[in-house]
């Protein structure tokens, strides 16, 4: 028993009439992922077949398959044959299997040998569908806080997150013979989630905390849903994909929240980054001073008294905070003048950067790194107004650039000599 290609003539129209049966997957939604084939045309009047049944496929009888189906035929318990290719295929019981791999290519031949004998009643011939779309949509969330090292706090934090997932079968008779129990007529991915939801989340702790070693910081840890689809896809591969015939093809994360503790933590150290900055430090100086002047003048026991005790408790902090405004101070130059040494350096960078006039490529050293042209020589000139300048006009006073004085060539040798030499480099003569 087996499958053959139907041809398009044979589609519709008289012939339609010498079809015994024609099946089709049942309605299949986003979250189906296995379904029984049923006859379409069971009460339609054309059809001549009166003697099968739910447990019998007359010989002759029609298999449409819509694209992104997997057909599969099982005779007596046993998978006889199966195509992951659209189209209309005759049932033919003198046949041999004629496998239609499709976009799965040799890799089902391998698993049909393996799993051709199945589970069902030895008097059933069936015809069933696997949904090979991806099946979004698949909810989780985390139960327990997850624990996951922060190298930038320097801490073990605690985290929750929550999303979607989706998988896609990758393996067909795999996923029919290891997932679907028997006799099973329709399945639903929710109907046997519960089972691979320990393990998901399993996985998925094992991917967060992948996260942590590979350094990402806690806060990026919802941006990181490609990551986190390719660690679950690795930790889930032997478990799913090579046993069970599907894959974890996508995982979204739409949101993380931390426990009360990492919360606290969080606040703390990222207030002490910021004190960490000199400026902020003496804002938060210059606040304080300011919050207890006001809070002096609106004492009810009169400003006097409290500007009286207010003064006393300067005497005694104020040396405090004189040491911590001068310390803010210090480093507040400190950093002003790494700053402009900074500046200095890009700027001095800059200048030495050139652009090679045969390949246009930005270099800074003395010859092209890319096709070895020398730098070109860059003559300064000095300005009346002293500005030192490389143009043809004083950016300073707009003075333009003196006329260089001509070489002269030795009226007695020839010879060729710079405008401010006065006897001949070759014969000594003198420059008339």
């Amino acid at each position: 028993m087996g499958i053959i290609r139907a041809t398009l003539s044979a589609i519709g129209g008289s012939l339609a009439d010498q079809w015994e049966e024609v099946l089709e997957a049942d309605n299949m939604g986003e979250n189906t992922v296995f379904t029984k084939g049923v006859k379409v045309r069971s009460n339609d009047k054309r059809n001549s077949n009166r003697k099968g049944t739910e447990d019998v496929i007359s010989n002759g009888s029609i298999i449409h398959v819509y694209p992104n189906q997997f057909m599969i035929l099982v005779d007596g318990g046993k998978v006889v044959d199966y195509t992951a290719e659209e189209g209309y295929y005759k049932v033919d019981h003198s046949s041999a299997p004629s496998l239609f791999n499709g976009q799965f290519g040799d890799m089902l031949k391998d698993t049909f040998q393996r799993v051709k004998y199945g589970g069902t009643p030895s008097y059933k011939q069936q015809v069933f569908f696997i949904n090979l779309k991806e099946i979004k949509g698949i909810k989780f969330g985390t139960k327990t806080p997850v624990q996951y090292w922060d190298n930038a706090y320097n801490a073990e934090l605690f985290l929750r997150a929550f999303g979607s997932f989706s998988i896609k079968v990758t393996d067909p008779l795999k996923f029919y013979v290891n997932v679907i129990s028997n006799n099973a007529s329709r399945v639903e991915f929710d109907d046997i989630k519960e089972q691979y939801m320990a393990e998901f989340m399993e996985a998925l702790q094992a991917a967060i905390n992948q996260l942590s070693a590979d350094g990402v910081r806690i806060s990026f840890v919802s941006s990181k849903s490609r990551e986190l689809s390719k660690y679950m896809s690795t930790e889930l591969d032997e478990s799913w994909n090579n046993l069970r015939g599907f894959e974890v093809l996508a995982v979204g994360i739409q949101s993380v929240s931390y426990d009360e503790e990492s919360k606290k933590l969080i606040n703390m150290r990222n207030q002490g980054a910021m004190l960490g900055d000199p400026s902020v430090r003496e804002g938060y100086v210059q606040g304080a001073v300011a919050r207890g002047m006001e809070a002096a003048g609106s004492n009810s026991n009169g400003a006097a008294t409290a500007f009286m005790g207010m003064g006393m408790g300067m005497n005694a902090s104020g040396n405090f905070m004189g040491a911590a405004s001068q310390s803010n101070a210090a480093q507040m130059k400190m950093q002003q003048e790494e700053r402009q040494k900074q500046q200095e350096t890009a700027a001095k960078a800059g200048a030495d950067e050139w652009i090679c006039p045969s390949c246009k490529k930005k270099n800074t050293g003395k010859f092209c790194s890319d096709c070895g042209t020398k730098k070109p020589e860059t003559v300064s000139w000095t300005c009346s107004c002293g500005s030192v300048n490389t143009g043809k006009f004083c950016p300073n006073c707009g003075a333009k650039k003196p006329e260089e004085a001509k070489s002269w060539f030795c009226p007695n040798c020839g010879t060729e000599n710079k405008a401010e030499a006065k006897f001949c480099l070759e014969c000594g003569t003198k420059r008339d």
